[in-house]
């Protein structure tokens, strides 16, 4: 079977960094999360690249009263209150408040070929943190999740991408009750392996020194290790798309980029829309060269480009004769838009 590319993005806006204040140094990050996802979506139309878009439930809301609206009643109660998303101030829509509401956005990801709309959980819902151990909370949140993406554009998330990366096994049966089939799960490296917030020195250098050196091997994912026994697919994360990812990083990038395509495996890339905000340029340049290296490798090993869905669905497959590969009719929107 031939590799894959898989890219996932964590689009969150203000609600994945509601520890940083607005108004502070961060806040050009935040506002130019538009040129970062157009330049992006338009890197992706040109080169017929796949992406899943792994979305903050609350920025589908087109207004406070809709994000309301579909709230649950049963919210995460943090040990730490400063990671409650519920308590943030907002403005009354996109126009007034564009950090914390993102609809137009959404609505050129869904119109650009091949990108898949994924769920971040409804409210940025940290599910290894203190005081978030209840499963009915995570239950909740996910549900309203699923509710506001079918209420604003007519589908419902496959996949999910957990905040922190962080997956609690306890609640893969909530996952496959509501419909999704795989989750982005950490690369299979002690360094990497998902834990609370506020890693240790050692944990942060190690990541650190592994974004340009081979500390923890290729991180490429063989199509095998994809399924799990509890019938969810892991399609295990490869690499951070680090800001200013040139030099010794891009080196190493490329290298996994030509292993997995070689070794017939899964390079899984990710990053944050608002990594991209500033020098908004100079980071979709970075991506250019690294999708052109994809494109090679495309051309010479037939490597795919998948979402996250196709690729668990392509991995359930692959000892199946018979079973049609090739990628599936992108969702379809029902009646139900609103």
């Amino acid at each position: 079977m031939s590799g894959a590319l898989v890219i996932s993005l964590d689009f969150e806006k203000h609600w994945g960094v509601i520890d940083r204040p607005l108004g502070g140094p961060y806040m050009g990050n935040l506002l130019g999360v538009p040129g970062s996802v157009l330049g992006t979506l338009a890197l992706f139309r040109d080169f017929q690249v796949a992406a899943t878009w792994a979305t903050v439930g609350f920025l589908f809301a087109r207004s406070r009263e809709e994000r309301e609206q579909f709230a649950p009643a049963l919210r995460p109660q943090y040990a730490d209150a400063a990671l409650d998303s519920y308590v943030v101030p907002t403005g009354s829509d996109e126009e007034s408040d564009p950090v914390h509401y993102g609809a137009s956005l959404i609505e050129a990801i869904v119109s650009t070929p091949l990108q898949e709309i994924s769920t971040h959980t409804f409210s940025h819902f940290f599910c290894l943190e203190q005081g978030v151990a209840a499963k009915d909370a995570f239950r909740a949140d996910l549900a309203s999740a699923c509710a506001i993406m079918q209420h604003t554009v007519g589908m419902t998330p496959r996949s999910i991408v957990f905040p922190g990366n962080q997956h609690n096994p306890d609640f893969d049966d909530v996952l496959l009750k509501s419909g999704i089939t795989c989750y982005r799960g950490s690369p299979r490296s002690w360094m990497w392996s998902p834990r609370p917030r506020g890693e240790s020195l050692l944990v942060r250098a190690s990541r650190l020194i592994d974004a340009y050196v081979p500390l923890g091997g290729m991180h490429t994912v063989p199509w095998s290790a994809v399924p799990e026994p509890s019938g969810l697919c892991n399609v295990a994360a490869s690499f951070f798309l680090r800001p200013y990812s040139a030099g010794a990083r891009l080196r190493r990038l490329r290298a996994a980029l030509r292993h997995a395509a070689r070794a017939g495996e899964i390079l899984h890339l990710w990053w944050h829309p608002h990594n991209f905000g500033t020098d908004t340029e100079t980071h979709l340049n970075v991506l250019r060269e690294l999708l052109v290296e994809f494109d090679r490798c495309r051309d010479e090993f037939g490597m795919q480009s998948l979402t996250m869905s196709d690729a668990a669905m392509a991995a359930r497959a692959r000892a199946a004769p018979g079973i049609d590969l090739t990628r599936p009719a992108p969702p379809v929107r029902t009646s139900s838009v609103s």
